[in-house]
């Protein structure tokens, strides 16, 4: 035990009571409503600033910010700040072409539609790929908050810090509807913008200064880079739309026009805030970790060397070793605190799927508001459960973090997108696409669950062949024509006006 962190351990101790305190808090303000809607988007009444903040932090997350100082350490900047731009476009994009539909519709999730377009039984084949989408998202987020608190308390192996933190995080969850999950993740955005502000100036002094910081490229080297690149980035902006966490808080806005603001802002707060983990990730390259870590025990040329494949926990050493430690303590404490706060978003999220488009819909379409409520206490242990045995076997934010986007780019983007824009797409085009997009996506393997590539996929000049979009876009026009050559026998289905009004204004 002499070798804990305790100050560390204190601060983030004192942060997670905080967090959970507002979460109990935020809890009790529905005022007895049991109502699926009330748990589920908070009665559609969420404050204005609140819905902004939250907003936000639907993926300004401990993933986010982890895994994007973990990626710029490996990859240089080019490559390290792609997913904050990437989700920033991705906002910018939902906001003015779906938020206002899907909030005009009154939906209560990402799978309403699809689920009026291509009935029930469709619809629930694809919500599978949506709700194992939050899995990773929440194995990612745990395996973030394990490696975190393993640096707070001074344990190399994160097994177990993973297993302590995503019991708390359930039992946290559990406890907590949208309500109390919007209003922690306005403590979280201040503890991120607090703690990562006031260590910045110590991490990129102690690295020499902006000046000496080893940006690396940033811009593609070839064609083949920017083809590879492009498609990373498209699956981080179009894969970033279908998300039913990103949905629960555009239809949790008391507005069309407020459903769109939330995603626009959210934007802009997604773009500036991927700047202090870039810059964490670039001084952790130009940081001497052999003088930093004298004296510790640490192996530096081990931790370098694992760093060179998995730098998942470079945050949390710059955070503990490159600042003073009352600038650590915060950092530590605020970063531990936020990717806590995270968690329950997607769990919760992903226990709404598999309750109101799986359970109501398929199984119980009378079930009470107090019911509902029951199951989905229920799934959120069994997801949280689920999650952390992902999270202890892929230990890596990154990989975690591009395998989520793959499922939602290849697979759903194309369904929803389909189903708000295209009058005439059936179930039968609807299926044909999944089948084909997972076929060849799948075909170009997925190196790190340790599937091989199937189809034979051209070389590519040393860069990855833009498998996904190719996935992608071949789903997409699978689905426009089947659809039109199976109209006959199988007729679209109507759904509710998403046409957003122009002459509205609120």
């Amino acid at each position: 035990m002499s070798g804990i962190y305790w100050e560390g351990l204190a601060a983030v101790v004192v942060l997670y009571v905080a967090v959970f305190a507002l979460g109990v808090w935020a809890g009790k303000q529905s005022k007895g409503d049991s109502s699926a809607e009330e748990l589920l988007l908070a009665g559609r009444s969420i404050p204005l600033w609140i819905g902004l903040l939250t907003m936000t932090a639907t993926w300004v997350g401990g993933g986010y910010i982890n895994g994007t100082a973990a990626n710029t350490y490996k990859n240089g900047l080019l490559w390290g700040s792609q997913a904050g731009l990437g989700y920033a476009a991705s906002l910018i994009v939902g906001g003015l072409f779906y938020a206002r539909r899907m909030r005009r519709a009154g939906y209560t999730t990402l799978i309403d539609p699809l689920q009026e377009r291509y009935g029930d039984g469709a619809a629930a084949f694809l919500m599978i790929p949506a709700v194992v989408a939050e899995l990773f998202w929440s194995a990612a987020i745990l395996v973030a908050l394990g490696t975190t608190f393993g640096v707070v308390l001074g344990i190399t192996d994160t097994t177990t810090a993973i297993l302590i933190s995503s019991s708390v995080a359930v039992i946290y969850t559990v406890l907590g509807g949208l309500r109390a999950v919007a209003y922690t993740d306005v403590l979280q955005m201040f503890l991120i913008i607090l703690g990562l502000c006031l260590a910045i100036p110590f991490v990129v002094g102690a690295a020499g200064g902006v000046a000496a910081l080893p940006a690396g490229s940033i811009v593609p080297s070839s064609g083949y880079e920017a083809a590879s690149y492009s498609d990373y980035f498209l699956l981080l902006m179009l894969g970033g739309i279908p998300w039913n966490v990103y949905f629960q808080r555009v239809l949790s806005a008391r507005s069309e026009r407020a459903a769109m603001g939330l995603s626009l802002f959210a934007s802009v707060m997604c773009a500036l805030l991927v700047i202090p983990p870039v810059l964490v990730g670039l001084s952790a390259r130009a940081l001497d970790w052999h003088a930093l870590l004298a004296g510790t025990g640490i192996d530096v040329d081990v931790l370098l060397g694992r760093w060179s494949k998995d730098a998942s926990d470079v945050l949390p050493y710059v955070m503990r070793y490159a600042v003073p430690q009352w600038v650590g303590i915060v950092g530590l404490g605020a970063v531990s605190a936020a990717v806590m706060s995270s968690v329950d978003s997607s769990i919760l999220s992903g226990a709404s799927l598999v309750a109101w488009n799986g359970y109501r819909q398929l199984v119980d379409p009378e079930v009470t508001g107090e019911e509902m409520t029951r199951l989905v206490r229920i799934l959120i242990v069994v997801l949280g459960v689920a999650a952390t045995i992902i999270g202890l076997t892929v230990q890596s934010i990154d990989v975690l973090w591009y395998l989520c986007g793959d499922i939602v780019y290849c697979v759903l983007f194309p369904q929803l997108t389909l189903a708000l824009f295209d009058p005439k797409v059936n179930r039968t085009g609807a299926l044909s696409a999944f089948f084909v997009a997972l076929v060849l996506r799948l075909g170009g393997g997925v190196e790190d669950l340790g599937l091989p590539a199937f189809l034979p996929w051209p070389e590519f000049g040393g860069a990855e062949f833009p498998v996904r979009t190719v996935a992608m876009l071949s789903g997409v026009i699978t689905a426009l024509v089947v659809s039109r050559l199976t109209a006959s026998f199988d007729p679209p289905r109507p759904i509710r006006n998403t046409t957003p009004d122009p002459r509205r204004t609120a």
